[in-house]
């Protein structure tokens, strides 16, 4: 019955037909106390099911409302009952204990300013959450893992740009499309979908924006674009937008760690260890999750939306460039402020203490009023504060912690846990540059260890790092993987397109296979198991060429690999003036108009070299070719043929594309390759795996890390619950 009065409710509050949606997601009842954000999302997944568009609109916007509320209602109460007079903890507790620690304040007295002290924060905390969210406050209002990850994950978009798909709204379909896609690069359903919403008439260029960018991400990336223009001036607000942005969203992550669900998470570990020792131990134990979550929040911060790993050294980096705006703009103060602002980070850093000593020649006299900003000296100070804590209680209570800044200093680490932390390091994946690896046979030696020959290298093609290599596969090999791609398409196993017309043009059907499918289909008997072993060792073969020719000194990583066939559709080829694949990059979006190549979503950032391995030429049309960044000037063209690998970097060095297949169907291996090896091809090992078991086994479930796209969710919600399930309908 609640339900059904929150519904009904909800349905009131939608605008009536006909009239404007308001711009983005906005809340539909402003000011209101949130709601139960994960009785919301299931109840919007069960109108979604029903096919009840308008309800599940009302339902998920209220649940990404709520959630967002809940998170602000506990950052403010947070900062408010810190201010607290009384409910501040004494700062003599706060340090962690030292070896030649005092007994310090009278016995007992310590217990007494601790829990008087613990006790008013709760009471206020207590006081502010029924203010700010109602009866019961963050308690009533606690979330489950699954569904915070399923909100991390942006999930309710994905159905958010169904329902808006079937109430005609395209524009913001294509939004909640496009915010879905930013935090899920590598979802090829959505990428479909996506390419779908280009194509239609109602869509505009800015329908796509993402409406769930950070703001500190936001004002970042509009400060770095204006630094790059050469326009400081400009500049510098968005880049102290960015510093304050990210300090505050710090704030708001650091706020979260003392919620409910951190203690349930808590509860959770305790259940599978089984819980130990008493009073002490159990708010030691608390205190440390606490703290290890806060420190996590630096990187949870510095991590761009569907990336798996933060940017190095986010706030020195940003001080970096504000004192070098500063300077270029001829206001020394504020670049000696920021410098020193470095400073606090590497007291060393040399170019920060040259830049330093050049700032105040240029100033000419001492100005003894100039220091770090403020704001950064309490958040080191802080920071260094829960870090000593942390590193005591991994030397005296066994606890975990993985140090998310490099600028710690190295007399905060206890001596006897320095020599584990160095060698867990070096074993840490490489933001940037990778360890020294053992150098790789020369790319020659390779060449013709596989018997395969360079047909034409980047002077030939007209550009840089770009090679036509030959000799790659047999006849007897393109028939094999011909005759794969051939029995996947029978067997109705089209991966991501599912045979269909192309994404990228109606004159054309596209079928795709992945390796992780051929496997599959290969246990199941319905394609061979020898064509599926054959991709495998392919795709590791044109893996070792690239990099043995491009990046001999550093390790390349498969990122994906799909065999992909093209076939022209009889009696729509007439007066055809379309390409196959527009002109495009593969890390970045190309924009012909200004010759810039953005390296952001939806683009494939990660992937660093690109290969297309040709299986046969027994068609019209169908070429590559490589362009100028205008996307117009045409500098080589390649023709496929068996066993011909065309090799470049996924840069906009290299913008390419594809022309008109006109008769045939072309058949050819793409493959990307990634030197950060968090982004490596998880489907190829699980792929391999499969292949090695007996075939007599029972064939595994695709273990797929990516989000489940409705229809998936969906049917299995509704399997479990015994009722017909509902399949997601196309766009």
């Amino acid at each position: 019955m609640l339900r059904l009065l929150r519904l009904l409710l909800l349905l009131l509050l939608l605008p009536p037909p006909g009239s404007p949606e308001p711009p983005g997601l906005t809340s539909l009842s402003p000011g209101a106390p949130p709601q139960a954000p994960d009785l919301l999302y299931a109840d919007g997944l069960r109108a979604y099911a029903a096919g009840a568009w308008a309800p599940a609109v009302a339902l998920l916007r209220e649940a990404l409302r709520s959630q967002a509320a809940l998170g602000r209602a506990r950052r403010d109460c947070g900062a408010h009952c810190a201010a607290e007079p009384g409910a501040a903890l004494p700062v003599v507790l706060l340090d962690a204990p030292g070896p030649d620690s005092g007994p310090g304040p009278a016995q007992g007295a310590w217990e007494r300013l601790l829990l008087r002290a613990a006790l008013r924060r709760a009471e206020c905390l207590t006081q502010c959450g029924a203010q700010r969210l109602g009866p019961g406050g963050a308690a009533r209002l606690r979330v489950g893992s699954a569904i915070r990850d399923a909100f991390r994950r942006r999930e309710p978009y994905n159905y958010l740009q169904r329902a808006y798909y079937q109430l005609k709204k395209l524009d913001l379909a294509a939004a909640a499309a496009h915010t879905f896609f930013v935090a899920n690069p590598t979802h090829l359903q959505m990428r479909e979908d996506m390419a779908k919403y280009r194509r239609m008439s109602g869509v505009r260029p800015q329908s796509f924006r993402d409406l769930e960018t950070p703001p500190h991400w936001a004002a970042y990336d509009t400060g770095l674009e204006l630094l790059g223009r050469q326009e400081a001036g400009l500049a510098l607000p968005k880049l102290e937008e960015a510093l304050q942005e990210s300090l505050a969203q710090m704030e708001s992550c650091r706020a979260g760690c003392e919620g409910p669900e951190e203690q349930q998470r808590q509860e959770e570990e305790e259940e599978g260890a089984g819980s130990q020792g008493g009073l002490y131990e159990a708010i030691a134990g608390h205190w440390i999750q606490v703290l290890q979550c806060r420190q996590r929040c630096v990187g949870d911060t510095a991590t761009r939306p569907g990336r798996s790993f933060p940017v190095p050294d986010f706030l020195p980096s940003q001080l970096r460039r504000l004192h070098e705006a500063y300077a270029q703009v001829g206001n020394l103060s504020q670049a000696v402020e920021n410098v020193l602002s470095v400073l606090l980070f590497y007291p060393e850093d040399e170019a920060a203490k040259k830049a330093l000593n050049q700032y105040q020649a240029q100033l000419g006299e001492p100005r003894p009023g100039l220091r770090p900003r403020e704001n950064i000296q309490r958040f080191i100070l802080r920071s260094l504060g829960e870090k000593r804590q942390l590193y005591y209680a991994m030397e005296h209570l066994g606890a975990s912690f993985e140090d998310p800044d490099p600028w710690t200093p190295a007399a905060f680490i206890p001596e006897a846990l320095r020599e584990k932390l160095r060698e867990d390091q070096e074993k840490r994946p490489w933001d940037q540059e990778p360890p020294q690896q053992k150098p790789l046979t020369h790319w020659k030696d390779v060449l013709l260890l596989e018997g395969v020959t360079l047909t034409q290298d980047a002077r030939q093609l007209n550009g840089s790092d770009r090679a036509v290599l030959d000799g790659l596969l047999t006849p007897a090999e393109c028939g094999l993987l011909l005759q794969l791609a051939k029995d996947a398409a029978e067997a109705g196993a089209r991966s991501g397109y599912r045979g269909r017309r192309s994404p990228h043009t109606p004159h054309e059907r596209f079928e795709g296979l992945t390796v992780l499918k051929a496997a599959q289909l290969a246990r199941a008997g319905a394609v061979g198991r020898q064509g599926a072993k054959l991709l495998l060792e392919v795709s590791e073969r044109v893996r070792t060429l690239t990099q043995a020719y491009f990046s001999p000194d550093r390790p390349l990583h498969l990122s994906f690999t799909h065999l992909v066939c093209r076939s022209a559709i009889e009696g729509e080829q007439a007066q055809r003036m379309d390409l196959s694949h527009p002109v495009h990059a593969d890390n970045c979006v190309l924009d012909p108009d200004t010759g810039e190549c953005w390296r952001e979503p939806p683009a494939y950032t990660y992937r660093d070299f690109s290969g297309l391995l040709y299986l046969n030429d027994d068609f019209q049309g169908g070429d590559l070719f490589f362009t100028e960044p205008n996307a117009l000037t045409v500098k080589a063209q390649v023709r496929p043929r068996c066993g011909r690998l065309v090799a470049f970097s996924s840069g906009g060095e290299n913008p390419h594309g594809v022309w008109a297949v006109t008769r045939g169907r072309r058949c050819a291996l793409a493959l990307w390759h990634t030197w950060a090896p968090e982004h490596r091809e998880q489907e190829w090992t699980e792929a391999k795996e499969l292949l090695q078991e007996p075939e007599e086994e029972e064939e595994m479930p695709s273990r797929d890390p990516a989000p489940e796209p409705p229809s998936r969710r969906l049917q299995r919600i509704q399997d479990k619950a015994g009722k017909p399930p509902r399949v997601r309908e196309e766009l």
